[in-house]
Parts: structure tokens; sequence; C-alpha cells
């Protein structure tokens, strides 16, 4: 287990961005798969982006073209960049690590969306849109 502490939500409108960060512990981050997740009231949670060891990216359908996921390892740090933000996209959104698959397939344990790949997560960050 490591430590993961999302920040950066917050209330705007339609149309407006916002950018998500998730601060990690530990020493090997740069070997870690990184997700993020999010999940509104009454709902089960959804997978919204991930981001391997060397950079390689994969969205949700819903999100592409809108949301764009970084990191930089000096900081320890993922982003998720988001855009023209609607009200659906209102939920509390997860930060997930994946600790334990580096060098393997991007593909295996349910591929990047799978939720069963990641060991570690986030407390979470409150995001609405309002319209």
């Amino acid at each position: 287990q490591v430590q993961l502490v999302e920040s950066g939500g917050g209330l705007v409108q339609a149309g407006d961005s916002l950018r998500l960060s998730c601060a990690a512990s530990g020493r090997t981050f740069s070997m870690y798969a990184m997700g993020w997740f999010r999940q509104a009231p009454g709902k089960e949670r959804e997978f919204v982006a991930a981001i391997r060891w060397s950079g390689d990216t994969y969205y949700a359908d819903f999100v592409k073209g809108r949301f764009t996921i970084s990191r930089d390892n000096a900081k320890n740090t993922v982003y998720l960049q988001m855009n023209s933000l609607k009200p659906e996209d209102t939920a509390v959104y997860y930060c997930a690590a994946d600790i334990r698959t580096y060098g393997g397939s991007w593909y295996g344990l349910g591929g990047p969306s799978s939720s069963v790949r990641y060991d570690c997560w986030g407390q979470g960050t409150q995001v609405t849109v309002s319209s």
C-alpha cells in the first residue's frame, strides 16, 4: 500500500475547466500505473482515465477529447486536466495506483479500466458542475 491524496476538486459551471492532483507516497512512483475513477451518489464507481509507466494513456469514451491524464514523477503526482466540464461529470473522483505490474501487459488483469488491477486508493475529491 501507498498513500494517495487527491486535491483540486470544487464547484464550477458547465464548460469550465478543473485540474485534479493526486500525490503519492513511496520511492518508486515512476514504476506505478495510475488511474482515475469517479462515483456519483447512488451510482457505481466508473473508470475515467489511466496512465502507465511508459506514459501511454487510456480513456473512457465519455471523456475522450475533454480530459487529459498526465504524471510528474519528480513530484510523485498524477494529474487529471478536465476541460469542457458537463453536469454529468459531477462525482467524487478517486486516484488509484497499480504498484505490482511494472513491465507487464497493459491489457492484463482486465485492462487499464479494471478496478481489480489497482492496489491502492485515495479517499477522493468532490467535483461539482452546475448547469
